[in-house]
């Protein structure tokens, strides 16, 4: 059965006629549009798949970066980027990384990005892309850091204070808390309380952040009831796996 995908590039060239052919084979039905805001809002109707190849023509285009933007956040599209590390950087500042299903590096193998489009539009690679994570810390620094790692999957939105933290919570739901053990003025366990008093967010799942992995120390972390805890020394592919666990478990 045929699968459909949108295919922006500007024109039909060697290297996109290539593509489109290797596309054609493993069963794609590709339309190709221009990266314009009338293209982009016609073509995407046709399908949930949208396949960037990047080049220098994307610069300048603030109202087609807003319409595929607004594609991504608020249609659930699927967006994969074909390009070169400096033109994802260029993307990223327009559309956030997390609406970002994948991006394939040129020279491409098409083979992987075949196996890659197979994944993220699975049925498990759209229900990684649906979960939320709301992150809380008040280290800048840890904070973007593990956003860019979990952004790659998830959803994520990053607050610097635990009275942010119940803020937000007051009008989003969350799929999972990343909380910060130790911050100033509002603390972790003090949020925690917080979120299991209120109706709407007592089953919300969190998860402690703690930069301390001595035995007495996670005791203390565990008593207070969490979801479980995170050391914050973790690097980016345990965390990966870690949070990929727990929503197993859900």
């Amino acid at each position: 059965m045929a699968k459909t995908a949108i295919f922006i590039c500007d024109g039909l060239s060697f290297m996109t006629n290539a593509i489109v052919e290797s596309l054609t084979k493993a069963d794609y039905e590709v339309i190709p549009t221009s990266f314009t805001e009338a293209d982009l809002t016609v073509q995407s109707k046709k399908s949930d798949l949208l396949i960037f190849y990047l080049g220098d023509y994307v610069e300048g285009e603030k109202d087609a970066f807003a319409k595929l933007k607004l594609l991504c956040e608020d249609e659930d599209k699927v967006l994969v980027l074909l390009g070169n590390e400096e033109e994802f950087v260029y993307v990223k500042n327009h559309i956030s990384n997390e609406y970002i299903a994948a991006s394939f590096t040129r020279p491409l193998d098409m083979k992987a990005v075949i196996a890659g489009l197979a994944v993220v539009m699975s049925e498990e690679g759209r229900v990684v892309r649906s979960k939320s994570i709301l992150l809380v810390d008040d280290d800048k620094f840890f904070l973007k850091m593990v956003h860019n790692w979990l952004s790659e999957k998830y959803k994520v939105t990053t607050v610097e204070s635990g009275m942010q933290a119940i803020t937000y919570l007051a009008n989003h739901t969350p799929d999972l808390i990343l909380l910060d053990y130790e911050m100033p003025v509002t603390d972790g366990p003090q949020v925690l309380e917080m979120i299991r008093s209120e109706k709407n967010t007592a089953d919300t799942p969190v998860v402690f952040l703690t930069g301390k992995g001595d035995r007495e120390s996670v005791e203390r972390v565990l008593s207070l009831g969490p979801d479980g805890y995170i050391l914050k020394s973790i690097g980016k592919v345990q965390l990966l796996e870690k949070v990929s666990e727990f929503f197993k478990k859900m």
